[in-house]
């Protein structure tokens, strides 16, 4: 019976694992790639993804040398050609590539900083280090930082894209870096400018993880670059939205304003259930009405509030409009699915109640019941 698609086995099968093995073959004639491939085969497909990238860092460090000194030629030597130079984005690279990371990582950190970076440099251009170089942060942070001050610079944007990444304060599957909130900001100060949307985006995502602690020192930043001019307004316009895009959804007023919306502004709304009992497996069919000031723009999102196992109730927003009002009645229908078979979240029957919000502020609710699947 198929069993769906399988990220884990699309990056890591047995295909990378020769392909990984025939490179490190091909730089040093004493690899062992029959070998190398076998032992990581052996445990493989009983592993989840991460497990998957570390098994496959063990055991190049069982067929390399031991000190990464006598280690690290025959990696160089291994990389493939760096990542195409003339994109600006969508390059993340090959994850079998990730492995090499941790590799260095676990060879390096203790007793070789310098020459890890130097490693970590070259490896990005084929597949983002942005998790391996966190250990290094953590071990010697001076240093690190010290090194990105030349890699904003960097001719390629991968390298770039690096500092921004790795000093990320919530990066995904990253270990926790124990930097401060404000020390990375001088390295984005000069590196917001960039010309590449893959550089820029990590910059955004930097800054949204800062906002969910410090949403004023984003803004602050982000009206510092407003006024520095270093950045198209454009590309900047799309990162502010991007950064503050936490913020916007927890209507936070000067979030608001910054986007040029405006959280005070006079308005008749509605919202109207087209049913008050729905199922789970249907859809949940309403109905806003706005009016106010003709040319006002207005961000219109939707709040459910899903009755949760023991009592407990979670909200969720909902992006819904984002126009402005036309003087007349503005009228904005959706169809929300209320899917029954989530695997991350699971609907309780039960009544529940949706809320309009409209530059940040509720401006009208409607309560629904939500009934079992039929």
């Amino acid at each position: 019976m198929d069993g769906g698609f399988s990220l884990k086995d699309q990056l890591f099968n047995r295909e990378k694992v020769h392909y990984l093995a025939e490179l490190f073959a091909t730089a040093d004639s004493r690899f062992d790639a029959a070998g190398f491939e076998a032992q990581v085969m052996a445990d493989l497909p009983a592993l989840e993804l991460k497990q998957r990238m570390t098994l496959i860092a063990d055991v190049l460090a069982d067929h390399l040398p031991d000190a990464l000194p006598e280690a690290a030629p025959i990696l160089l030597r291994a990389l493939p050609p760096p990542l195409d130079p003339s994109k600006t984005d969508d390059d993340f690279g090959d994850f079998i590539f990730a492995p090499l990371g941790e590799f260095v990582a676990a060879k390096g950190v203790h007793a070789h900083p310098q020459l890890s970076l130097d490693l970590l440099e070259e490896i990005t251009q084929r597949f983002s280090m942005e998790w391996a170089i966190r250990p290094f942060l953590n071990r010697w942070p001076e240093d690190v930082l010290a090194r990105m001050q030349d890699w904003v610079g960097h001719s390629s944007y991968h390298v770039r894209r690096l500092v921004s990444e790795g000093t990320r304060p919530r990066l995904p599957w990253g270990e926790a870096v124990g930097l401060s909130l404000d020390q990375p900001l001088p390295l984005l100060d000069r590196l917001h400018s960039d010309g590449a949307r893959y550089v820029t985006r990590s910059i955004a995502n930097h800054l949204n993880d800062i906002a969910k602690k410090d949403p004023d020192l984003v803004m602050d930043r982000l009206e510092a670059w407003q006024t520095a001019g270093a950045q198209s307004a454009k590309e900047l316009a799309w990162m502010t939205s991007h950064a503050l895009r936490g913020l916007v959804k927890a209507g936070h007023p000067r979030a608001m304003k910054m986007l040029g919306y405006d959280p005070d502004l006079e308005l008749e709304a509605a919202v109207v259930v087209k049913s008050e009992k729905v199922r789970i497996g249907d859809a949940l069919e309403f109905a806003t009405h706005l009016k106010g000031q003709a040319g006002s723009p207005v961000l219109v999102d939707y709040i459910l509030h899903f009755q949760r196992p023991g009592g407990k109730v979670s909200a969720k927003v909902f992006k819904l409009k984002q126009t402005k009002i036309s003087g007349k009645l503005l009228t904005l229908d959706k169809r929300h699915k209320l899917k029954g078979n989530a695997s991350t979240f699971k609907l309780v029957p039960g009544p529940h109640r949706m809320e309009l919000m409209v530059n940040g502020k509720v401006r009208a609710e409607a309560v629904f019941e939500l009934l079992p699947a039929g």
